[in-house]
């Protein structure tokens, strides 16, 4: 049974490491410490260094400083040490024995289970949108902090800037002359999706610790309510001896007490309501990863039961914008509760379609670590992420409209399955002429008959998926409206005029139908059958599996590029 683990922080060391290394490893002696981290800037500022420093993180880096025992760092508000990096790179983020670089926006877990997630450095508001590529540099983007929300939850919460309005409510003032850093809402908003049992921020002269708070409960557990500590460390040389060491002893098994500590507040946040996130979903991720065998199962286990393994937490998703197995390559677009991506190893290829600058194959993706739309915890956010990738669907059609000669539809599919791994729809284009003859719609219903499925499909709109009892498979076929049809009116084929499209220059007319084929117990359903039905109808048989479609990082690139280019005037989260 797991104990409590005893774990110390401490604030910036700000080049003056040796002396709270040395601090650290005589109170690890007298208490056992699991693990110590170091928060803000653990070197000194490269352009001020003294030539004491750069000796000292040249001893670092050889091993001559003793450090007892599992330590981070992050970045802070200066750049690393050139040295630094260069040791990082080549040794997989261990920079000496015993002394690990968190980087700039990550979720680690601990070998005791305790989940780390980390956002370091400055917001930097130059830059709009895109979260950042550079682990090394000490600023942050809008973006890397929505991504960080995919980590669902976390013991501890990490940040350089604290988060705005954490003072409100607090009967604990900062002690005299010192002002309240402004903080930042990204920050506060990743608090509160994330509900972290401890948030540690720093201050270079001062030592803050509010009291703890409530966050609102979720819909799931209406009488949970999970609570934070936040934190603020002086940098270990701050003039005022004001204090810059923590330490606090946590068990990431136990569960949320129910009885509040004494001097709880309601959360701060008032604004900075999110997500909070669930389990799960399977294959359909592993377009970013190697399977281990049979195409089936891509989370590494023990050798146990396939019926007992955990799912991939978020730290293991390659569909989670927080895990660093996120390839950023692909990424097109980030909006609120949901991001765009190219697809790893797209079924279409740049001839696929002559009038589109490339393959065109798409993944729209919740930003919440979920297996389904349906288990979303809070309605209000199931509700807006449901919304944003129905957004990023119609715009996808505006950019097919816009294609001169194109007479392209489009079919957007999805599987969703409470045994799965990470929510998505995928996106292709597909001739209009084949919607029009009705083949997209009979190649699906085939290939069912095919495979032997007991069930068939149904034309229903089932929306966010709550009104289905069962796992199920869904597919949209879209395409572009006749100008003499009326909005609602059936054109024989089941496809439905709609103008009911949407804002910010996506298209507002369009036929569509739904089918859906519901996923029993009694049959093993393919992950891949959506691709499977489209590489037949397209003629791509060769590119049925994702693996034999797999293109350079460079290719990657270029593509993702090309498309972020044509699909710029209809990106709608660039506004917002």
């Amino acid at each position: 049974m797991l104990m409590s683990l005893h774990s110390i922080v401490s604030g910036a060391a700000a080049g003056n490491f040796r002396p709270v290394l040395e601090k650290i490893g005589k109170l690890h002696s007298k208490n056992s410490f699991s693990l110590a981290i170091i928060l803000g800037d653990f070197f000194a500022d490269p352009e001020s260094a003294s030539d004491k420093n750069d000796m000292d993180v040249s001893a670092l880096i050889n091993g001559e400083v003793e450090i007892p025992l599992p330590t981070y760092f992050t970045v802070g508000r200066h750049p690393l040490p050139a040295s630094v990096i260069e040791k990082l790179e080549k040794s997989d983020d261990e920079l000496c024995p015993n002394l690990y670089f968190l980087g700039k926006r990550s979720t680690t877990k601990t070998s005791e289970g305790l989940r780390i997630v980390n956002l370091a450095g400055s917001l930097d508001p130059t830059i709009l949108a895109g979260v950042s590529k550079d682990k090394y540099l000490p600023f942050y983007t809008g973006d890397d902090a929505k991504a960080l929300r995919g980590a669902n939850s976390a013991d501890i919460l990490l940040t350089s800037n604290w988060p705005a309005d954490i003072c409100k409510g607090s009967k604990i003032s900062l002690p005299d002359g010192v002002e309240a850093p402004a903080g930042e809402q990204h920050v506060a908003g990743l608090c509160s999706a994330l509900r972290p049992r401890y948030h540690f921020g720093t201050t270079s002269d001062a030592f803050y610790e509010r009291e703890p708070f409530f966050h609102r409960p979720l819909e799931k557990e209406p009488d949970t309510r999970h609570i934070t500590r936040f934190i603020s460390l002086a940098s270990s040389d701050n003039s005022s001896k004001r204090k810059s060491l923590y330490a606090f002893s946590i068990d990431p098994t136990s569960s949320v007490p129910l009885a509040l500590p004494p001097g709880t507040t309601v959360s701060p946040f008032t604004t900075a309501q999110k997500r909070q996130r669930l389990p799960d979903q399977e294959q359909s991720y592993s377009r970013f990863s190697v399977p281990d065998g049979g195409g089936r199962d891509h989370y590494r286990p023990h050798k146990r039961s396939r019926y007992t393994k955990p799912p991939p937490g978020p730290q293991d998703c390659f569909f989670c914008l927080s895990s660093p197995k996120v390839n950023t390559n692909l990424i097109a677009s980030i909006a609120n509760d949901t991001y765009l991506t190219t697809a790893k190893g797209p079924l279409s290829t740049s001839s696929t379609y002559p009038n589109l600058p490339s393959p065109t194959h798409l993944l729209i993706i919740p930003l919440e670590h979920s297996p389904t739309l349906s288990s979303i915890s809070l309605p209000e956010d199931r509700a807006r992420t449901y919304k944003e990738m129905h957004r990023y669907r119609r715009a996808l059609h505006s950019l097919l409209l816009s294609r001169p000669g194109a007479k392209l539809g489009a079919v957007t599919w999805d599987v969703s399955r409470a045994a799965g791994i990470h929510s998505h729809w995928q996106f292709l284009p597909v001739p209009v002429d084949l919607i029009k003859k009705g083949l997209v719609e009979a190649a699906f219903k085939v290939e069912a008959e095919n495979e032997k499925y007991p069930v068939t499909f149904r034309a229903k709109d089932i929306g966010d998926g709550t009104v289905e009892k069962s796992d199920f498979f869904r597919v949209w076929i879209w395409m572009p409206a006749d100008e003499d049809k009326v909005d609602g009116q059936d054109d024989g084929r089941g496809l439905v005029a709609d103008a009911a499209g949407g804002e910010d220059g996506e298209e507002k007319r369009g036929k569509q139908k739904c089918l859906v084929l519901p996923l029993g117990p009694t049959f093993r359903f393919d992950i891949q059958f959506g691709r499977k039905v489209m590489a037949k109808l397209l003629g791509l048989e060769g590119r049925q599996d994702w693996r034999d479609c797999e293109q350079t990082d460079r290719e990657e690139l270029q593509d993702a590029e090309k498309f972020k280019e044509a699909f710029q005037k209809f990106d709608w989260a660039l506004e917002e």
